[in-house]
């Protein structure tokens, strides 16, 4: 085992705040969040200016692009913008095929939903996604199960988590089945990062009522 793999666990003391590091990594920081939401406010705001589809699809792309060369250019992680860059190609794979501008936007329902699913599913059978973040940085990706507190943690956050994707379809899968391209836009950008910081602090905030210490796994007798 290398020095890293032994160290990691001493990195965090807390369950908190473990999970704390654990989401501001995934969401990649300030920079990360407003790359994310930067292709789609190109999309939307040409299609609002031209209602041509194609243009729209073309800035939308170009500004992911532009965002992707800045992050080569600066030697830093493209993985943010990468994602980004995704996200707008499948849409833009989908409206291209049916010519709807609408459907640009039908892959990130779809995603929404499976995901809020998927954790809706994790909670009900007690195996809270969030769980497994604890899992990455102790080392054991099952152990945290066996403490019935720290399933409860779990479980609560991954219900925080879980809400802003079902938000999201509640709110843009009747303005889509309306052909509201517009107002489809403006909701992804309003319910994307903005939406995230809010179900971050609201994560962070039960975070910071607790001190749950971190039990690395048991090393096998000699």
């Amino acid at each position: 085992m290398s020095t890293a793999d032994m160290t990691a666990p001493a990195a965090h003391a807390t369950v908190e705040a473990a999970v704390r590091a654990q989401m501001s990594k995934a969401l990649g920081g300030k920079r990360g969040i407003v790359e994310a939401a930067v292709p789609t406010i190109a999309f939307t705001g040409t299609w609002m200016a031209t209602q041509d589809l194609k243009t729209s699809l073309i800035v939308g792309i170009a500004s992911a692009v532009a965002l992707l060369v800045v992050r080569i250019a600066q030697r830093t992680t493209p993985q943010f913008v990468l994602n980004s860059l995704v996200g707008i190609g499948i849409g833009a794979f989908f409206a291209a095929r049916t010519g709807d501008a609408k459907d640009v936007f039908l892959p990130g329902i779809l995603y929404n939903g499976a995901y809020a699913a998927g954790m809706l599913l994790s909670i009900v059978v007690r195996w809270p996604i969030v769980g497994f973040l604890i899992g990455s940085v102790t080392g054991d990706p099952t152990a945290w199960h066996n403490e019935p507190a720290l399933v409860r943690l779990c479980a609560r956050l991954t219900w925080l988590l879980m809400l802003p994707c079902l938000l999201r379809v509640v709110v843009q899968l009747p303005l889509y089945l309306a052909d509201h391209v517009t107002a489809l836009g403006v909701s992804k950008i309003v319910l994307g990062w903005p939406l995230q910081v809010a179900g971050l602090a609201a994560m962070v905030w039960v975070l910071a009522r607790g001190r749950t210490p971190i039990e690395p796994p048991a090393q096998p007798s000699v």
